[in-house]
């Protein structure tokens, strides 16, 4: 069984990121979405092992000493974090997994995992970015342009990604990033193993 492929995906918040996963997970069987553990409490309708895996700071911590977190955060008081386990079974199994975080986590499952594919997704511009945001009609002016200002930092790390997507068209930016995923099969970082296989052969 060949092993499967974690891929990262981050994108500045408006920029259609959570849209585009889900067009991608409804469409292929294999492929797995990385849940989340955190120590804040549900939310209504929230599940656990669906929404997040929900744990004690005890429990949490526990992990994260065991060496059990890819990466992990503190945020408003709770703790954030992607447990090993559920992404490397998901992953030996032959499972493809999508993780999708934010740009400080992916700069540590890079470094843990060298073999994962990145993907950012780039909004058509600063200003687009502003006019969807604008447009929910759920933030304030004052909340919207911290929100464009922390989405320039975040997109100049784009550079550290492997593949980078505009998401000016959902279509085409969900075919984009399919076919990245097709090709990245055929990347050799995720090929040694075959090469390998072929050199003995000789």
């Amino acid at each position: 069984m060949n092993k499967g492929t974690l891929y990262i995906i981050s994108a500045p918040s408006g920029t259609g990121k959570s849209t585009i996963v889900s067009e991608l997970l409804a469409s292929d069987e294999n492929l797995c979405f990385s849940v989340s553990a955190t120590t804040r409490k549900p939310r209504e309708g929230e599940t656990d092992g669906v929404s997040y895996y929900f744990m004690s700071k005890e429990e949490f911590s526990g992990l994260v000493e065991s060496g059990g977190m890819l990466e992990h955060a503190e945020f408003c008081g709770n703790f954030y974090g992607t447990p090993k386990k559920p992404v490397f079974d998901r992953l030996a199994e032959g499972h493809d997994v999508i993780l999708d975080i934010e740009t400080v986590g992916a700069s540590k499952v890079m470094e843990a995992c060298p073999e994962a594919v990145s993907i950012f997704i780039l909004p058509p511009s600063l200003e687009t970015l502003k006019r969807r945001l604008t447009k929910r009609g759920t933030d304030s002016e004052e909340t919207i342009s911290l929100r464009v200002a922390q989405a320039e930092r975040e997109i100049g790390k784009a550079y550290n990604y492997d593949y980078t997507v505009i998401n000016g068209d959902l279509d085409k930016a969900v075919a984009d990033v399919r076919a990245i995923m097709s090709a990245s099969k055929n990347m050799t970082k995720l090929n040694h193993d075959t090469i390998e296989g072929v050199l003995k052969k000789c």
